[in-house]
């Protein structure tokens, strides 16, 4: 028996050694392989808006390109009538379902890819998955300027016209200057009489108009006919706060945060609270209304403020009395209002649901307002001696509210007094608020010569 092998068989032993070999580098991938498919991954999978990774992505018909559900709802809510990537003519975006377990692998790959759960959030308030989102069609075209159009003489106003559409015409119209310059208003002359420039689109107006409302806060005129929804003053319960249609508007807003004074943990709170009662900015500035109309006086507090002067880039009507009737409110004036009474509501609004209930209480921080750590967790953990009411503005009654009672996540203490109304939830330990260890329940103790709690 011969103890030299074949060359065929010599030849099959070499190969198998070989392929044995090869099999872990192709199953078991280098660290810096995963890595590089990692980030060009990511950088195929980026939102055209956000430049992110994207999240509950959308796809846009017929030009095929994806963004992020909350990027499209945004880039629609500002105008958008295109597809924002190419600005191709598109008419509705899909929700991408082949493109979601693609980027679920590479952020199991990856996890630190991710999304902060802040943005998670925020993005899940804007788009819902699964929603199928109309891009609307683009808006005509404005009309080509009037070269010939005078900058000496004021042009007439849509009421001026004979034969308008309308069906009013001024008792004393204003001759249009390209007609017969020789009778025709000079700009230098101001405004003619029973005449106004819009709040809004800022064309000229007859007072006296059926198209004509006046703002009763602010004293500007609107023609009712320049802007649909924006050049008009409704009445109070009726008008929207300008910019702050949905939540996402709250969320996205400086001024609400500055209402705080910086306390962001706090309004980080309170759009929590918002988002799981399903309340709208809408809701909340009816009620500061209604509030508003309980008090002794008023809108007069708001007006001596100054709160609604200047809002305008026209010249207001002359302000009657402080203490006169408010009935109609512009888009501008409304704004004001809610960020006037939004922190005052949430106080308001906590008071409301935390009644006769046994709720966990926030311990106190001991630099109450002057803490420097609103932005970091210990801003959750510890209270705030941050917000007051003015006692003249509780004088009312609170408004009934039909919402659900508040969840105790969203606690805190409050101290009340029966002489004087006033209002402190973030209490410090310095005023009536003791905290205890964790493991103990809280102990509430009136303050020397603070008000009594309950």
């Amino acid at each position: 028996m011969s103890l030299e092998q074949s060359p065929d068989e010599s030849n099959r032993k070499r190969l198998k050694e070989t392929q044995e070999a090869e099999i872990p580098s192709l199953t078991t991938p280098s660290e810096p392989l995963n890595s590089k498919l990692v980030e060009e991954l990511t950088q195929e999978l980026q939102c055209g808006c956000c430049a992110e990774l994207v999240y509950k992505p959308v796809l846009v018909i017929p030009c095929q390109h994806f963004f992020c559900g909350s990027c499209c709802v945004l880039w629609i809510r500002n105008g958008g009538t295109n597809c924002p990537a190419c600005r191709g003519n598109s008419s509705v975006a899909m929700p991408f379902r082949a493109l979601q377990p693609i980027i679920d692998s590479l952020l199991r790959l990856a996890p630190h890819k991710a999304r902060t759960q802040r943005e998670r959030d925020q993005a899940d308030e804007v788009y819902k998955s699964g929603v199928v989102l109309e891009i609307p069609s683009p808006r005509e075209s404005s009309p080509p300027p009037d070269v010939n159009r005078s900058t000496e003489y004021l042009h007439p106003c849509p009421h001026c016209l004979s034969n308008n559409p309308y069906g009013w015409r001024c008792p004393r119209p204003l001759v249009d200057p390209s007609v017969d310059p020789a009778h025709a208003w000079p700009l230098n002359d101001g405004t003619p009489p029973g005449h106004g420039h819009c709040g809004n689109c800022e064309n000229l107006l007859a007072l006296r108009a059926p198209s004509t409302s006046k703002c009763d806060l602010c004293q500007v005129s609107f023609c009712g006919i320049g802007v649909q929804d924006r050049c008009i003053a409704l009445p109070l319960m009726a008008q929207s706060p300008h910019n702050m249609n949905h939540l996402a508007d709250l969320i996205q807003s400086v001024d609400v945060y500055d209402c705080f004074d910086g306390n962001t943990v706090e309004v980080e709170i309170m759009l929590e609270y918002l988002t799981r009662q399903g309340l709208t900015p809408r809701y909340i500035y009816r009620e500061i209304i209604q509030h508003i109309q309980k008090l002794p006086r008023g809108f007069a507090t708001l007006v001596e403020l100054d709160l609604f002067s200047d809002v305008h880039p026209v010249t207001p009507g002359a302000e009657p009395n402080p203490d006169a009737p408010r009935n109609k409110i512009c888009r501008i004036c409304a704004a004001e209002v809610f960020l006037w009474g939004v922190k005052e509501w949430w106080i308001r609004e906590r008071q409301k649901r935390i009644g006769g209930e046994t709720l966990a209480l926030r311990r106190d921080c001991p630099d109450g307002v002057h803490c420097s750590k609103h932005r970091e967790d210990h801003g959750r953990i510890f209270s705030k001696k941050q917000l007051y009411l003015n006692p003249e503005h509780l004088t009312a009654d609170p408004v009934e509210s039909s919402s659900p009672p508040l969840p105790a996540v969203y606690s805190s203490p409050v101290a009340a007094s029966s002489s004087n109304n006033s209002l402190s939830f973030l209490l410090n330990a310095e005023d009536a608020f003791i905290p205890s260890p964790p493991d103990q329940q809280s102990v509430i103790q009136p303050a020397p010569g603070g008000p009594v709690l309950p």
